[in-house]
């Protein structure tokens, strides 16, 4: 099978003939069709990511394909099955092998392409919002790096919640995105004060950011008393430094979103998120934004995509059979 390896964290990942693993015990054995790129698999590939593997492994963190193969005491999935799968690794590959608590059914109605692009986007900002900023209907969400990965889920998400969105994304076109995804209100990162915008807004109930750096200190010093302040990623490079005494003057709360952490130690949470949303999905009252559809032998290309933020919503790699 062809896979997109990592050897080192020095030089780039290289598309590379490697032999089909076979399912162990509790693992099932995918022809993958599809694969989400993600940020996270820029900071895997220099070491930098939380749950970077061992090398050398192949990078990929989200498929969607056909179930092949079932292991020892594998219940629930069949040969023929469709499923999306949270890997966190092996997914830039035509087969891979992954534990079966890790896979999920897909929709009748949902493509491979669609179902590659959902589990960690919608999962983030479902879980970010709900479960742990708990959002309410009425109040304001600050959406930072709006027309993102998970930007754009979270406007669209707030929206069917029930809040009030603001939506920073950098420049019209893709303000236009967020703004087609529910967005309220629109700013332009590349030219307004991010601060004294949302201030003239009435300021921010939650903030969402993917951001970091300076976008994260316009919107923390914006936000409402009693603001909740998530931090979901740092696609800016800047990981904010924040001092305590700040949090004390307006009562507010910064709290940290790791969505593939909830499958170690609360997973019926992240599960039952993925059922309310696959849904959402099957009721045609969310839809993924894909703005790249690549091969595989393209893959390196789309995650220069990320890098350069040229892509918006997903990129996905499609792998034929």
């Amino acid at each position: 099978m062809r896979a997109l390896h990592l050897t080192s964290h020095e030089i780039p990942p290289v598309l590379s003939d490697l032999s089909e693993p076979n399912p162990g015990p509790g693992q099932i054995g995918v022809r993958i069709a599809a694969c989400g790129l993600n940020f996270a698999d820029l900071l895997m590939m220099q070491g930098r990511y939380q749950d970077t593997p061992p090398l050398p492994f192949t990078l990929g963190l989200e498929v969607s394909g056909t179930v092949e193969r079932v292991g020892d005491g594998v219940t629930g999935f069949a040969p023929g099955d469709r499923v999306a799968v949270f890997g966190g690794r092996d997914g830039l590959a035509e087969y891979g092998v992954f534990d079966a608590s890790r896979a999920v059914l897909m929709p009748d109605s949902m493509s491979f392409e669609d179902a590659a692009a959902f589990q960690i986007a919608y999962g983030t900002s479902h879980l970010a919002l709900g479960h742990r900023a708990q959002l309410q209907p009425g109040e304001t969400l600050l959406v930072l790096g709006a027309a993102g990965g998970v930007g754009l889920t979270a406007v669209e998400i707030g929206k069917l919640m029930g809040a009030t969105v603001i939506a920073c994304a950098r420049g019209p076109e893709k303000l236009e995105i967020a703004r087609k995804a529910g967005a309220d209100h629109l700013i332009d990162a590349r030219s307004e004060d991010i601060r004294e915008a949302v201030r003239a807004l009435g300021g921010s109930d939650v903030v969402y950011d993917a951001v970091g750096g300076d976008q994260f200190t316009a919107a923390f010093r914006s936000a409402k008393p009693e603001a909740r302040i998530l931090t979901i990623g740092f696609a800016s490079g800047d990981v904010p430094q924040i001092k305590a005494n700040h949090l004390l003057v307006k009562n507010l709360t910064v709290m940290g979103l790791y969505w593939g952490g909830y499958l170690t130690f609360r997973p019926e949470v992240l599960t039952g998120s993925l059922a309310e949303l696959f849904a959402w999905y099957d009721a045609d009252r969310i839809q993924p934004h894909i703005s790249h559809v690549l091969p595989l032998d393209r893959a390196m290309e789309g995650l220069e995509l990320l890098r350069e933020r040229k892509s918006t919503g997903k990129v996905v790699i499609r792998i034929p059979g």
